[in-house]
């Protein structure tokens, strides 16, 4: 583990309420998802809270189907999957999505100090991809590691995946969820925490051995 101040060989960051904000995207392409099931016959009623896939950002996609419509089928689940990434990709065709603010210049210092910069998340491939690409930060990363790509059932795998494949020894996780906090701690890297989305549940970061209020303040915590 890298100790607080220390230069981190890398930093693996997660997408969703780290690094974009995610809501700017999501939500057109979540009302458009209920819209065409029920315009399919496959779904009735009114479309769920936004807070319910807000609150369930971070999570395996089946994961948040069972808890935005737990009442509705397994086939519904992944209609809905397809439905609303399709709308996602259309909307960041349409220039839809933005970044936390200083995302873009905080990876871009990070970067010309030598770091060694990663995204892992667990949402779908194409879409982790097509963000990153839309959002004009690809060429910062060396990696970017999915869920979706690699079928893991966790982001512990996923993050122990990404640091075998690519030899790292020393590395920070950033995210602002339950998961990249575990996910971090059990890979023995140092954990710091983003309280600035407000998608998760109180309690979610304890554990972190840093905790930052806007992005730009990871630049604080290294030398």
């Amino acid at each position: 583990m890298t100790t607080r101040g220390q230069l981190p060989e890398a930093m693996l960051f997660d997408l969703d309420g780290t690094l974009f904000q995610t809501e700017t995207l999501l939500l057109p392409a979540y009302h458009a998802t209920f819209d065409e099931l029920r315009a399919k016959g496959i779904y009735e009623g009114e479309t769920p809270p936004e807070e319910r896939i807000l609150g369930a950002l971070g999570m395996l996609l089946e994961h948040i189907w069972m808890r935005v419509m737990p009442e509705a089928s397994v086939a519904v689940h992944k209609e809905a999957d397809k439905l609303l990434i399709k709308y996602q990709i259309d909307g960041l065709q349409e220039g839809r999505g933005v970044l936390y603010e200083g995302v873009a210049e905080t990876l871009q210092i990070l970067h010309a100090k030598g770091v060694r910069l990663f995204v892992a998340s667990n949402g779908l491939e194409d879409y982790v991809k097509g963000v990153v690409a839309a959002m004009g930060i690809a060429h910062l990363f060396e990696g970017l590691f999915s869920a979706g790509e690699y079928q893991t059932r966790s982001k512990v795998d996923l993050v122990q995946i990404l640091l075998e494949k690519h030899g790292i020894q020393s590395a920070w996780m950033v995210g602002d969820r339950s998961s990249d906090v575990e996910a971090g701690l059990r890979n023995n890297l140092t954990v710091a925490a983003c309280d600035y989305a407000g998608f998760r549940d109180a309690g979610e970061l304890e554990g972190a051995h840093i905790r930052i209020g806007r992005f730009a303040e990871l630049l604080h915590h290294l030398s």
